[in-house]
């Protein structure tokens, strides 16, 4: 499973209904990003989704990169994690960025690399669940990781704040 934005899930048209069904079909489970509540409600659904034993997939850095570079990762991954106690395996995907570039319709035919890196245990960090700067510390050390399995450069600010100035200048 993995969490994916709801508007992939509500999309009008035979287009929208498509979309719909194959993230359905591939075990998508929607996630509204609009406010803190939202945020609130998916994070609990993600640690429901651990805390069952299932596997579930999460893009840290909560939307695609702008440029293929590794953005700053969010607070949510190392919640999850402490809250459920299960081991986190960081896993890089490749050139996905090239397979579907921001703004393109349709998706190019390329293949995609995966790289999975060794699996990490913040069991040390247990009833720090409400603490930003193990939260913090945690997704940090995510990201580095990642970093470590993929060689992308590592980019200090969140993708979506650098994907907003780029959209005004």
């Amino acid at each position: 499973m993995f969490l994916a934005k709801s508007e992939y899930f509500t999309g009008r048209g035979i287009k929208g209904w498509l979309v719909r069904q194959f993230f359905l079909a591939s075990g998508q489970l929607p996630i509204d990003r609009s406010s803190g509540k939202a945020s609130e409600d998916a994070l609990n659904t993600g640690v429901n989704v651990l805390s069952e034993g299932k596997l579930l997939g999460i893009y840290p850095e909560g939307t695609r990169s702008p440029d293929g570079r590794l953005y700053r990762g969010r607070t949510g991954i190392a919640r999850m994690a402490l809250e459920s106690g299960v081991l986190v395996i960081p896993v890089a995907m490749i050139d996905t960025d090239k397979v579907m570039p921001i703004g393109s319709k349709i998706p190019k035919v390329q293949r995609v690399g995966v790289v999975f890196g060794r699996p990490l245990d913040f069991s040390r960090f247990e009833g720090y669940e409400n603490d930003r700067f193990v939260l913090r510390a945690i997704a940090d050390e995510i990201m580095h990781e990642i970093v470590g399995i993929s060689g992308q450069e590592y980019v200090d600010e969140y993708a979506s704040t650098r994907r907003a100035r780029q959209s005004v200048s």
